[in-house]
């Protein structure tokens, strides 16, 4: 038996969340499957090779921060720019929604007001790192409906920090004039974030000193990251906020795409260290005696969130496949959600084990990741025959299990064609341009 900060421990971890996420490659699932495994094998519960709870715990939080950091630094909110208000909308309707399902199901569950609130927040956030892998696997992140989606992903990190500042003061029994002082200067902090980064380019302080030294600049970009995660931390935030802001000043500066391209290689490392420590955080025995409340949950939350992602997106002018597509890819719990659990459990909110309920029910509904792919994969065929109706749409998913790549090919050409043939037609309407 050994602890997570023995260098043999690490070894193990390291070597079964590979055995794990090759297992899960040659099955044709993705790796951060076997990662999730690897954690729940290696952890107290089933082999008890990790068992120190707080290393775990930490474990969890660099995952995290360093997660975080990965996927602000993919952003371009830029070219994100024309529809973050849509997105800001669809995420405030997406609260809205999850703070009155819970507040309706409180009595049934015996759950009080601040409890709703903090179920609410926790329900209302998608996993970035799934629904993006998602929409890499199907080839639609930088299509209209994959833009809109990691827009409202980006909308959703950026709401955090007012939920953490709600969920803090929560646990001091309501809303003081410090309080409503902090979270409207939080949401300001924000806007001037959102405001600032989608402008114009900027340099990376010390950034032309070390462009041409391909070994400092993974090393200037972490030490940015941990950097603005203390920063953060001393500010009273969360310092896996900071490093998500750490990683959207990087997506903005000119030296993005050199700093991207240098820290790829340790990037499936950073992501492997969050997803085995969430399989870490599973407790199964706890899944066991509360298996009809955390199957309960589960599909309450996966087909409540699919719905109404759907109706959404749909209401935002979205035709029905790709709303659907949308409502799919959404339908995860998302990595600030065991944050939140975390703040719950620390500010009295909630016991340890309904945090680890809320751990198990969020890290089991990334496991259904991979069923979810697959009827986003199939999705993505009558998103391509631009199809206008719901039964159609329908019709088209289950008439056929096997789909031919020679038929894809071509429906792709079609719609590219027809998509071309559109914009010429409203071009050809609309007359010569006024200076032309």
């Amino acid at each position: 038996m050994f602890h997570a900060d023995d260098l043999t421990g690490l070894a193990v971890v390291a070597l079964a969340a590979l055995v794990c996420g090759v297992a899960m490659a040659r099955l044709r699932q993705p790796p951060v499957v076997g990662y999730i495994l690897a954690g729940l094998l290696l952890g107290p519960a089933i082999l008890g090779l990790v068992t120190s709870r707080e290393q775990i715990e930490l474990l969890a939080e660099l995952g995290v921060l360093l997660l975080l950091f990965l996927i602000g630094m993919e952003f371009d909110l830029r070219a994100l720019r024309p529809i973050l208000a849509r997105a800001a909308l669809a995420t405030v309707l997406q609260v809205v929604g999850a703070l009155l399902v819970t507040g309706l199901i409180s009595g049934l569950f015996g759950w009080s007001l601040a409890q709703s609130l903090l179920f609410g927040f926790v329900i209302a956030l998608s996993s970035t790192a799934v629904a993006i892998k998602m929409l890499e696997d199907i080839g639609e992140v930088e299509s209209g409906t994959g833009r809109l989606i990691v827009g409202v992903l980006i909308a959703q990190d950026l709401a955090f920090v007012p939920m953490m500042l709600v969920v803090a003061n929560l646990s001091g029994g309501g809303f003081d004039a410090v309080g409503i002082l902090q979270l409207a200067l939080a949401i300001a902090l924000l806007a001037a974030v959102i405001f600032i980064l989608s402008g114009r380019s900027f340099s990376l302080p010390f950034g032309r000193f070390i462009a041409g030294h391909a070994d400092l600049l993974p090393l200037m970009s972490l030490a940015f990251c941990f950097g603005a995660a203390a920063l953060a931390g001393i500010a009273g935030l969360t310092p896996a906020y900071g490093a998500f802001l750490a990683g959207l000043v990087i997506g903005a500066s000119r030296e993005r795409e050199a700093t991207i391209e240098r820290t790829r290689p340790i990037q499936s490392i950073l992501m492997m260290v969050f997803f085995v420590s969430i399989g870490l955080l599973i407790n199964p025995a706890l899944i066991w005696d509360n298996l009809g409340l955390v199957v309960t949950l589960l599909l309450l939350i996966i087909l409540f969130k699919t719905a109404f992602n759907v109706l959404i997106m749909r209401a935002l002018g979205e035709p029905w496949p790709s709303a659907f597509l949308s409502g799919l890819v959404l339908a995860q719990i998302g990595e600030f959600s065991f944050l939140l659990a975390a703040a719950g459990v620390g500010a009295g909110l909630i016991t340890g084990e309904d945090g680890d309920l809320v751990v198990a029910v969020a890290a089991l509904s990334l496991l259904f990741g991979p069923a979810w792919l697959a009827v986003a994969r199939r999705l993505h065929l009558p998103a391509l025959q631009s199809v206008r109706s719901s039964l159609e749409m329908f019709r088209l998913l289950y008439e056929s299990n096997t789909l031919n790549s020679r038929v894809i090919t071509d429906m792709t050409r079609r719609a590219v064609r027809r998509g071309k043939t559109r914009r010429s037609t409203r071009r050809s309407r609309r007359g010569p341009r006024p200076d032309a």
